[in-house]
């Protein structure tokens, strides 16, 4: 009686794709086995006739592939019919991220009868008997994760391509497109910038470009803008005399690139009438262009040279795969991206509203990687340019033994005179932007409902304890930081050091007039001190590039901005890769109170860590902020056993 498997992945079409690797390995170390594969009717054709399982069993996607599928009765139904399958062993190709999730991926395992219950283990795995830790999105690659997974099982875990089948290409050497759309284009090659290319018989070809300006229905935020697509068909036509061809379905952006382009393109949007066909189209072509789609995914499985554009979601963990193949991916690498699908939670799926980080992928950025494919530069296999370090790495030179964590978010033991030393090498340097947080306990309990904001302080170059709370919280947690560092505080003393060093600054946001005459102050009690700049403004998207180019027209050192925690966090991570400055930090109220415009608390209120108190009797709408702080202190207390330290 052959071993039957189980074999669960009910995600999209690439998520399926990505999958096949570890479906080959499968096949190939067990070729008796019986394999059934549950997915998403939606996803079923990419394994047809594959050879990879020998059944399928399929749910509605929309129905199923949500937290509260099992809400449905007739999806519970189909649940419990499960065990007629007599399965031995349940595999399950996703990661447990979401509480309501994990129960619906409990109760197939339990309604498959299996014995032996595999997958990935985030400390929500209790129903597997067999287990690999789950590090997070983007530890590993999606594709090697299922590779590892089915290694439990005494399948290879060896990197290896994906498994697609390709029907007969609309574009071939021997037949023409219908209705006369194109010419005979021959086959693939990888023209010089000098010569022309030829086919076998030795007649001059052009390279075929796919372009796909689409990114599925789950989240449009990876949508690269048509315009941009459409100047880069464009410049690609001119240079080789490419012939473009546009793919996709009618709910991608195909339209408004071939509306867009001065060249005529192929078009053969919503003209595949399968996936088979579809990746034959894409087979024949010299090059794809497209984003972080299941069609990218299609075009690396059939080895396809692809440049993929990222921006709000994970290349770490959904890059197109193919180890073998050349794969480019562009990005803009803000210190926010990528926003969704890092660690262990979903985070922004569709991103933030100003989109900056595709905003700021240029033209020019996407036609150098496909020139340098088109070219036969050769590019490392598998590999994309402009990968940001991870959530949970920092390479910051700061970041040494005075590094601690609270509540799983960074906090740096560091004093004024340690930091004035720090911000005088990055000047000198001048080689990248360094963001500053501060970080208090408003600002952690703030971050534990906004994914985005926990991103950025993860991933900030600095976290300084701005509350008397987290000195309090750290001797609690077993270790010392030195002083309460703050933005209020920190903005004079960093313009006395500044006066003394020459470091210009500009100070952007509060109130209109506010910030210049918080300058004016501090000019008057400094006199050589350099104002860079003053502006109000606000983090609105419409107005971050005039933003970012007055900075950079100023010839700033430091940026302080004051837009309020976390926007003004958020509109400096934004803008990272643009800024032209050594040190951006948001400073909150500083210009405010040092322009008198709002009183600060004495200093013995200060120094006794009351000034929170102040402001509460100030602003008493600040009450309901302030519940913040005693949800800070349990959770503190409730940590203690993971996150104690040695003194």
């Amino acid at each position: 009686m052959p071993e039957r498997y189980l074999l669960v992945q009910l995600a999209d079409r690439g998520d399926l794709i990505l999958t096949t690797p570890a479906l080959a390995a499968l096949r190939e170390a067990h070729p008796t086995a019986h394999l059934t594969l549950l997915t998403s009717s939606h996803s079923a054709p990419l394994v047809e006739n594959t050879g990879l399982v020998d059944a399928v069993l399929t749910f509605d996607r929309d129905s199923f592939n949500s937290s509260k599928a099992l809400l449905r009765p007739a999806n519970l139904r189909r649940i419990l019919k499960l065990r007629r399958g007599g399965y031995d062993t349940v595999i399950f190709f996703h990661h447990f991220t979401l509480r309501l999730g994990t129960l619906k991926f409990a109760l197939i395992a339990l309604a498959s009868g299996a014995k032996r219950r595999v997958g990935l283990d985030n400390g929500r795995g209790w129903f597997l008997t067999h287990r690999l830790p789950d590090a997070g999105f983007g530890a590993k690659h999606q594709a090697q994760y299922w590779l590892d997974l089915v290694g439990l099982v005494d399948a290879d875990s060896s990197p290896r391509p994906a498994v697609v089948v390709t029907a007969n290409p609309l574009i071939s050497p021997t037949s023409p497109l219908p209705n006369e759309l194109a010419p005979d284009v021959g086959e693939g090659f990888r023209p010089s910038p000098t010569a022309e290319s030829e086919d076998k018989t030795g007649t001059p070809t052009s390279p075929k470009i796919i372009i796909h300006a689409g990114s599925g229905g789950y989240s449009t935020a990876r949508r690269w803008s048509p315009e941009s697509f459409a100047a880069v068909g464009d410049a690609l036509h001119a240079a080789y005399n490419a012939q473009i061809i546009l793919v996709g379905g009618a709910g991608d952006d195909g339209a408004a690139v071939k509306a867009a382009m001065g060249s005529e393109p192929l078009d053969l949007i919503g003209k595949t009438e399968s996936l088979a066909e579809l990746a034959g189209v894409i087979q024949s072509a010299d090059l794809f262009i497209g984003g972080d789609s299941g069609v990218s995914h299609l075009a690396a499985a059939v080895g396809t040279p692809v440049v993929a554009v990222f921006g709000p979601s994970n290349p770490a963990a959904w890059s197109p795969w193919n180890p073998a193949g050349t794969v480019s991916i562009v990005r803009s690498a803000p210190e926010c991206s990528p926003c969704n699908y890092v660690g262990h939670g979903i985070g922004l799926r569709d991103g933030c509203p100003a989109r900056t980080c595709m905003r700021m992928v240029t033209p020019e950025q996407v036609i150098t990687a496909a020139r340098a494919i088109l070219n036969s530069t050769e590019i490392k296999p598998g590999v994309g340019a402009g990968l940001r370090r991870s959530s949970t790495e920092n390479t910051s030179e700061t970041r040494d033994t005075h590094h601690h964590h609270i509540l799983t978010l960074p906090v740096d033991a560091i004093t004024y005179a340690e930091w004035l030393d720090t911000i005088g090498v990055w000047v000198r340097d001048k080689e990248r932007l360094h963001h500053v947080c501060t970080i208090n306990p408003e600002f952690t309990m703030i971050a534990r409902k906004d994914p985005n904001f926990d991103h950025i302080l993860r991933r900030a170059d600095l976290c300084v304890p701005d509350g008397v709370g987290l000195l309090l919280a750290a001797r609690y947690l077993g270790f010392r930081l030195p002083e309460r560092v703050t933005g209020s505080d920190g903005v004079p003393i960093i313009a006395a050091r500044a006066a003394q060093e020459g470091w210009k600054l500009f100070f952007l946001g509060a109130a209109p007039g506010v910030a210049e005459q918080a300058a004016a102050i501090l000019r008057e009690q400094h006199p050589a001190l350099q104002i860079a700049g003053t502006y109000s403004g606000s983090p609105a998207p419409e107005e971050e590039d005039s933003l970012v180019e007055m900075v950079n027209a100023s010839g700033a050192d430091i940026l302080f901005v004051a837009y309020g925690a976390p926007e003004q966090d958020k509109w400096i991570a934004r803008n990272t890769p643009r800024l032209k400055v050594s040190m951006a930090m948001g400073v909150g109220g500083a210009f405010d109170f040092i322009a008198g415009v709002v009183p600060r608390a004495p200093l013995w209120m200060r120094r006794a860590g009351l000034e929170w108190l102040f402001r509460l009797y100030r602003q008493p709408w600040r009450f309901w902020r302030m519940l913040r702080l005693p949800l800070f202190a349990l959770a503190v207390v409730f940590s203690r056993p993971q996150n104690r330290q040695a003194l």
